[in-house]
């Protein structure tokens, strides 16, 4: 009995597919490609997979049909199982998508992306001083759908799903929890509200301790010292994403890579740039974090009772 290495190869490809979907669902990594309401398709791809998988395996193993001449009603299998450039090809192109799914990890978005978007920052010194009162800065920067007129709800953008929610009651505990608090801390919940209201009224929150995280973000004008500590921002699709965050000063800024994730804490001050005024978080203790398995920020959605 010989091996068919072309049932072999088939084999190998549909458990290969079969282990990707699995393992997208193992890490948690499937939410990087698709909208979470979309998960139980990858469920169904790696049982489908699987399945093929294990149909495919006894093929391997099936005795070569014998030549002899048949009728055109036999029911022997007269398969070709020589190698062409054009099955070579055929199994080059499946190949291709499962074999860059192991190699190349799934990416979020980064400060390259941000410096594409703009931030806060890059927005006051943009020249556009004249048409603009500092208050109007304070909403998140403008993101690639405001900038490339792109419609975020055409079928082509799929929405993310906002789980953010909060009662009127926890989103009042939370706004005490602000005014009151010794340490400001910046939950990816409640994020985007503190974060208005801090760039709203600099002064009325300055001398006080905030603690956060987010990742390195940097612009060419910045001294040694300082960074945008920066969130992402979603509130339809990845399309729409507008880069947030708190002008930093710190010791080390300069040996910080862009997109590193840092937590830091510190206390706010009342400062400038560009002629502006802005909260700027003179920080006293950081340290290096990983990426958080939900990086983005949503806005808060009111739930009703």
């Amino acid at each position: 009995m010989k091996l068919n290495s072309q049932h072999i190869l088939k084999a190998v490809l549909l458990g290969l597919f079969a282990l990707f979907f699995v393992n997208l669902q193992m890490t948690g990594d499937i939410s990087k490609y698709i909208n979470p309401k979309y998960d139980f398709m990858s469920k169904l791809a790696a049982i489908i997979f699987s399945i093929l998988f294990l149909i495919q395996l006894p093929r391997i193993f099936r005795k070569r049909h014998v030549h002899h001449i048949c009728s055109t009603n036999c029911s022997h299998e007269h398969a070709d199982s020589r190698w062409s450039l054009r099955k070579i090809s055929g199994f080059a192109v499946i190949a291709f998508p499962v074999m860059t799914g192991f190699t190349i990890p799934p990416a979020t978005l980064d400060s390259s992306i941000a410096a594409n978007k703009g931030s806060v920052l890059t927005q006051i010194s943009g020249g556009q001083k004249e048409q603009k009162s500092p208050s109007e800065f304070l909403v998140p920067s403008e993101s690639l759908a405001e900038k490339e007129n792109i419609d975020i709800y055409s079928s082509e953008h799929i929405p993310l799903i906002n789980n953010n929610y909060l009662s009127e009651e926890e989103l009042e505990k939370k706004a005490g929890v602000l005014e009151e608090a010794e340490i400001i801390k910046m939950d990816s919940d409640i994020f985007s509200s503190y974060y208005a209201k801090i760039n709203n009224n600099p002064r009325y929150y300055e001398g006080r301790t905030i603690k956060m995280s987010g990742f390195v973000f940097k612009e060419g004008e910045f001294a040694g010292n300082q960074l945008v500590l920066s969130r992402f921002l979603i509130t339809h699709c990845v399309a729409d994403a507008s880069v947030i965050g708190f002008l930093t000063e710190l010791e080390g800024a300069d040996t910080l890579e862009q997109d590193t994730w840092v937590e830091i804490e510190g206390v706010i001050s009342a400062g400038s740039y560009d002629e502006y005024e802005l909260p700027i978080v003179k920080v006293s203790s950081w340290s290096v974090i990983d990426e958080p398995s939900e990086p983005y920020i949503f806005p808060i959605l009111t739930l009703l009772e």
